[in-house]
């Protein structure tokens, strides 16, 4: 029986995209159109930390820890909306 690897994700995925929803109001010249680019732009700027399920790592995490996650997330979100708008202000002035 082959193995099944259809679970595997990167832990950050969610709170990436839970992040770009929550900002995208304060960034009203970017369209749902580059919000993905914003997710992709923040993902490469954190670690890969790989799961099955979501409780996988966050059980083991430690509340500072945990914190710690959150403003990195909240820190490459904030920086790849920046890159993203600036392109898209760059691509408007072509």
């Amino acid at each position: 029986m082959p193995a099944d690897f259809t679970s595997l994700r990167n832990y950050y995925e969610h709170p990436v995209v839970d992040a770009v929803m929550a900002a995208a109001p304060h960034y009203p010249m970017l369209g749902e159109e580059e919000l993905p680019d914003v997710a992709c732009v923040a993902l490469n700027r954190l670690p890969t930390r790989y799961i099955r399920h979501q409780a996988d790592l966050a059980f083991y995490l430690t509340e500072k820890e945990r914190q710690e996650n959150e403003k990195q997330v909240n820190e490459a979100v904030s920086y790849a909306f920046e890159f993203v708008q600036a392109r898209v202000a760059m691509r408007a002035r072509r």
